[in-house]
């Protein structure tokens, strides 16, 4: 796998833990087990931006009042959501 950073074959897909404020601005969550990007020779871990846009359009389309401080990512992207998609995404 190639890093977005250094352009180094040697990235390799990881789990990592991320934190993301809720939309509503009312408190941060830890999210574990977040498909990521480890690279060893830049040191660089990242997530894909389609999971990132995945994580913020889920945060924005259910109801946040539900989850704890710490969720899993497979835990948080199976809440129903309130809507299919996120219409306020132009």
């Amino acid at each position: 796998m190639k890093c977005l950073w250094c352009e180094n074959e040697k990235a390799e897909q990881s789990e990592l833990t991320g934190y993301w404020e809720l939309p509503d601005g009312s408190k941060a969550v830890e999210i574990t087990v977040i498909p990521s990007v480890s690279c060893r020779s830049c040191g660089m871990e990242y997530q894909e931006d389609h999971i990132v846009d995945e994580i913020e359009d889920q945060l924005m389309l259910i109801d946040t009042k539900k989850i704890d401080s710490s969720i899993s990512y497979h835990e948080l992207m199976a809440i129903p959501r309130f809507l299919k998609k996120n219409y306020f995404k132009l």
